[in-house]
């Protein structure tokens, strides 16, 4: 899973080129999923192997809390925060920064839609209905988990990504810096 979260680094392209260490992305946004609400991972495969996944946290605001108590520890360790206070520039930077200042879910979007997901599909795997099949595989686990409403962000320069979640039905939320998606799941 840590290899595809590489894969598709690049809004939903291969960023490789864009670490030095490979496994940076996934610390990000895998480890902290399948460690912490390993009920909400579900891959898909095909006969070339694992080639896609869904992440989710059933209640955000518990899931930073709990990053911020039982991951980034470690982690802030393992990468040292720039002694530099300017913006990073790179994903490497940009993913170093969120270690050690990880956003919170705003008040307002945790009030409505308290849980979050992510997905990543490698191309082989895209276009051929597997990642409805999973935003449907955790819509429903969340729905089974009692969750009123589900949250994703996606880059803005992912515009292929923001289509797909349009299609699926979520809604566009407020926002500056990101593209937010919503779905009520209480209907």
């Amino acid at each position: 899973m840590y290899r595809i979260c590489l894969l598709t680094a690049a809004n939903g392209e291969d960023g490789t080129a864009l670490f030095h260490d490979a496994k940076l992305p996934g610390h990000l946004y895998v480890g902290p999923y399948v460690s912490f609400e390993p009920s909400l991972a579900f891959v898909a495969e095909d006969a070339a192997g694992v080639a896609g996944y869904t992440l989710g946290a059933l209640d955000s605001r518990a899931f930073e809390d709990r990053l911020e108590r039982d991951w980034w520890p470690a982690l802030r360790s393992d990468y040292p925060e720039p002694a530099t206070d300017a913006d990073p520039s790179t994903p490497e930077q940009y993913a170093i920064h969120n270690i050690h200042h990880p956003g919170r879910t705003a008040d307002e979007l945790a009030a409505g839609f308290p849980s979050h997901l992510h997905i990543d599909l490698l191309p082989r795997m895209q276009r051929r209905g597997i990642g409805k099949k999973l935003i449907t595989t955790m819509i429903t686990a969340l729905r089974d988990g009692g969750s009123p409403g589900v949250h994703l962000l996606v880059g803005r320069g992912n515009q292929r990504a923001a289509g797909f979640y349009r299609h699926l039905g979520f809604s566009e939320y407020p926002a500056t810096h990101v593209n937010v998606f919503t779905m009520d799941l209480a209907g």
